[in-house]
């Protein structure tokens, strides 16, 4: 056993044997793990010449930060670079198995190495995960220094972050990695490795799909795929699924996919491109999104978007929530992709949704106003004494069916909330209500949209 006044003996060849094969052992994400922020792939925009971490690097000062980026886009590695870079001491955590008592470890220990000169960077991993009481037991010691805080989430902060945290911390978006920044850390891995992937040029464009922005998983893939192929065999697009399988699409339902994607495919139907809707709702069917959710999406889209310039656009999407119901998976999915093909054809008009609108402003700002005493039943007497109903003309009596009597409240007069456009059907009841108009005006000497 070697002290202070022994020379330790020499490695011996055993020695450096088990050193490499401990080396070769380590997953390759971890082997590749970049050492500078120079090395970091994808995130140009944060660890590139002007990026923003670089230049806090270089006043080595950071602040707290939030990271919000997918899985595998290189937080954590970031997060280490920016404490080494800055000689604070590096402190991680994961939020899915700590609680306040660890907390409270940790900023203890926090305070006591900053009594010795020694500043904390507290990596928090999945920071999401803690709740509302949890995150506000990170103000204190934010404010005090005793911590610098970089929190990495992969959902939207402003929905799951308090609003006093991140005021205190300023956000930084991780990107997906594009299939140049995967084809990058594949370069890498074979320069690593001595060896290069068993995959033809097809194969290997669909590993960096499967990788889906993630450049762990890229790695991880890889791994499969010298683990797997034999001595000489190169492997086809086809033997690669065999193989590693497909990774399943990166989605969470209750979370910022979920909104992301029902938004894409909303913005496609209201944009009048149905491959594009196709495209997305086949993204939400593959990832396992609720398909009723999904039909009330359509039906929703129908009402706000189409409405009335082609009314059966609304029972189209109607009946393909009824059919999916009647068929159920994996039939009924094909009654969503009709409907949803028909909505993004069909024109376009958001005048009933904008009325909506405009009517539901108007009732709450008019307050209580009282009908026209003309147009009110009067089932007692003393409601036909004071003169309910007095005046009424019956439309079906009257020439053309169309009295032209005011409906509005006296203190209020004629309002024009809908306004059809001159596109599908509602050109045809924009040239009713023109016709209507002109009756109008005739017979009362109104306009329609005074008031």
């Amino acid at each position: 056993m070697s002290d202070l006044f022994t020379s330790p003996e020499p490695p011996s060849a055993s020695d450096h044997g088990r050193a490499a094969g401990a080396e070769a052992a380590r997953p390759l994400a971890d082997r590749l793990r970049p050492q500078s922020l120079a090395e970091v792939v994808g995130q140009e925009h944060l660890t590139g010449e002007g990026g923003a971490l670089t230049r806090l690097l270089r006043g080595r000062s950071l602040g707290s930060l939030i990271f919000w980026g997918p899985p595998g886009t290189g937080k954590t590695t970031v997060a280490r670079l920016l404490a080494q870079g800055t000689d604070l001491h590096f402190e991680q955590i994961s939020a899915i198995f700590s609680g306040v008592p660890d907390l409270r470890k940790v900023f203890e220990a926090a305070r006591k190495r900053r009594a010795t000169g020694q500043a904390t960077l507290l990596f928090v991993d999945e920071i999401h995960r803690f709740n509302r009481a949890q995150l506000d037991a990170f103000l204190p010691v934010m404010e005090d220094g005793t911590v610098t805080l970089v929190g990495a989430t992969t959902e939207n902060p402003s929905f799951e972050l308090n609003a006093a945290l991140l005021s205190r911390a300023r956000v930084l978006l991780f990107r997906a990695l594009d299939p140049g920044a995967i084809a990058r850390l594949l370069v890498r891995a074979e320069a690593l490795t001595g060896q290069a992937l068993p995959l033809t040029e097809e194969a290997r464009g669909v590993l960096v799909r499967m990788a889906d922005g993630d450049g762990r998983a890229a790695l991880t893939l890889a791994e499969e795929v010298w683990r797997s192929a034999q001595a000489g065999e190169t492997l086809d697009a086809e033997a690669l699924q065999d193989i590693v399988q497909r990774r399943a699409p990166i989605y969470d339902k209750a979370q910022e996919g979920h909104y992301n994607l029902i938004s894409a495919l909303h913005k496609t139907v209201r944009g009048s491109d149905p491959d594009a809707a196709l495209y997305y709702l086949c993204r939400m069917l593959d990832a396992g999104e609720d398909r009723l959710f999904i039909a009330r999406r359509l039906v929703r889209m129908a009402v706000e978007d189409i409405g009335l310039a082609d009314p059966q656009a609304l029972v189209v999407a109607n009946a393909a929530k009824d059919a999916f119901d009647f068929l159920g998976s994996p039939e009924g999915e094909l009654a969503l992709a009709q409907a949803a093909i028909y909505l993004a054809c069909a024109p376009k008009s958001n005048a009933v949704y904008t009325a909506y609108k405009a009517a539901t402003r108007l009732a709450k700002e008019a307050g209580s106003l009282p009908p026209p005493r003309t147009i009110l039943n009067a089932p007692t007497k003393l409601m036909k004494r004071i003169g309910y109903g007095e005046g009424y003309r019956y439309d079906h009596d009257e020439p053309d069916a169309f009295s032209g009597q005011d409906y509005w409240p006296d203190a209020l007069g004629r309002q024009q909330l809908y306004q059809p456009t001159e596109r599908g059907y509602e050109t045809r009841l924009a040239e009713r209500l023109d016709r209507w108009e002109a009756l109008r005006k005739a017979r009362r000497g109104e306009g329609r949209g005074e008031g």
